[in-house]
């Protein structure tokens, strides 16, 4: 019969607990993540159990392996995200989706600590070749592993960071489009609203289309709008809020639905100042909405949308993208018979989505405004970084013009 261990008082003593003779301290000896002995000391049994209590507690969170460096980047991430306190709910839950997606069952899996450059490097070159996913999609992966693998270096877990640098080599790849959005030009964004609003078929998309051109309003910012967000008076459009259309569990399968957030940023609530065009086109569009009825949705207690499709529901982003795609195609096959008639060059449309349409005002303000800071605000970007990228991709294009300019202005030689 096994006899229970006691201290020197005729304490039970429980599994790897022992207590020296030499000086009477309690021991507590358990094994690592590493699968190495280790021990833990104290003059009472009292403090030896609180300190008991609190490794059960760390191995069963996980935080005993991650400090060993034996956590997969699976552990990581999800610590990373729950501390993620200030983005938005709308953001958290793309991260997750697009890590669940293309991460979790696979790349996820490695042990983090075992992780180099050209881990990374194959994982996302796998991802582009195999996969067949767009640079801008990647950057999406690459924006939840890089500060994944970043909190493990803060964390003192890994010494570098293996995500380090690998964008820039992807964005070496010959053949692919590497993520920069262009803007139409002048002449191509003329022609698409010229041509919706000459054709019947279309013409009931020309108030939304207008209003992407003339805000550069994000998509979830434009179908989110409502009447009483816009001050005919004053002439300014009040962003405050955000429509997102998203997909979560419902029962065994996932449905897709709406729901009212905050914009992308903190700078993202802002008053944008009206257009002639923009105002023109909302007030034809109230009136119509007066005679033939309002948008009757309402999102979590949210009414008064403007833009509907023809259910009288508010717009799936998608189904814009799609509209877009079907005027661009409809527009290119008619200028194409109608340049060779008249023995010209075709003005094409290339393919574009909705923020392509927020890209092209940015870069149509950009020629005509050189304080960055007003740009900023207007658009709404948290960071003036990101407006710089697109002023310098500007001012790239009207360097050129200038030098004509200059040329056809000036007798300098």
């Amino acid at each position: 019969m096994a006899h229970s261990r006691k201290d020197n008082k005729g304490r039970v003593l429980r599994k790897g607990e022992t207590q020296r003779k030499c000086d009477g301290k309690y021991v507590y000896t358990f094994v690592d993540p590493e699968g190495r002995r280790k021990s833990i000391y104290s003059k009472d049994i009292k403090t030896l159990r609180e300190r008991e209590a609190q490794l059960i507690k760390d191995q069963l969170d996980g935080l005993d392996t991650y400090i060993a460096g034996s956590a997969t980047i699976n552990f990581v991430f999800d610590r990373y995200i729950s501390i993620k306190c200030e983005l938005r709910g709308t953001t958290i839950r793309n991260y997750k989706y697009m890590y669940d997606r293309f991460v979790r069952d696979g790349f996820g899996k490695k042990k983090i600590s075992s992780v180099k450059f050209s881990d990374v490097l194959q994982f996302y070159q796998h991802l582009v070749k195999d996969k067949e996913m767009q640079i801008n999609t990647l950057e999406t992966i690459h924006t939840v592993l890089h500060p994944t693998f970043q909190l493990a270096v803060r964390d003192n877990i890994i010494r570098t960071n293996p995500s380090q640098g690998v964008m820039a080599q992807m964005k070496k790849l010959p053949g692919k489009n590497h993520g920069v959005r262009h803007a139409l030009t002048l002449e191509q964004q003329r022609a698409f609203i010229k041509y919706i609003e000459d054709n019947p078929k279309f013409e009931r998309w020309t108030t939304i289309f207008k209003f992407l051109l003339g805000t550069g309003c994000r998509i979830g910012e434009a179908i989110g709008i409502r009447w009483e967000d816009i001050d005919f008076e004053m002439r300014t459009i009040n962003i405050n809020h955000s429509l997102v259309y998203y997909s979560r569990d419902y029962g065994d399968h996932p449905i897709c639905t709406f729901s009212i957030s905050l914009p992308k940023t903190e700078a993202g609530i802002r008053i944008i100042p009206m257009m002639d065009a923009v105002y023109e086109a909302l007030k034809k569009e109230l009136a119509e909405q007066q005679e033939n009825g309002f948008n009757e949705t309402e999102i979590d207690g949210m009414r008064g949308f403007i833009f509907m499709n023809r259910f009288g529901n508010v717009h799936n982003p998608q189904a814009i993208n799609r509209a877009i795609k079907r005027i661009y195609e409809s527009y290119n096959a008619e200028e194409v018979v109608k340049a060779a008639k008249e023995h010209r060059e075709p003005l094409l449309i290339p393919h574009f989505s909705c923020h392509h349409l927020r890209h092209t005002f940015c870069s149509r303000f950009c020629e005509n405004e050189t304080n960055l800071k007003v740009i900023q605000s207007i658009m709404g970007h948290a960071n003036i970084e990101t407006t710089m990228d697109i002023y310098a991709e500007v001012t790239e294009t009207k360097k050129q013009e200038s030098m004509r300019q200059l040329a056809e202005k000036l007798d300098i030689f």
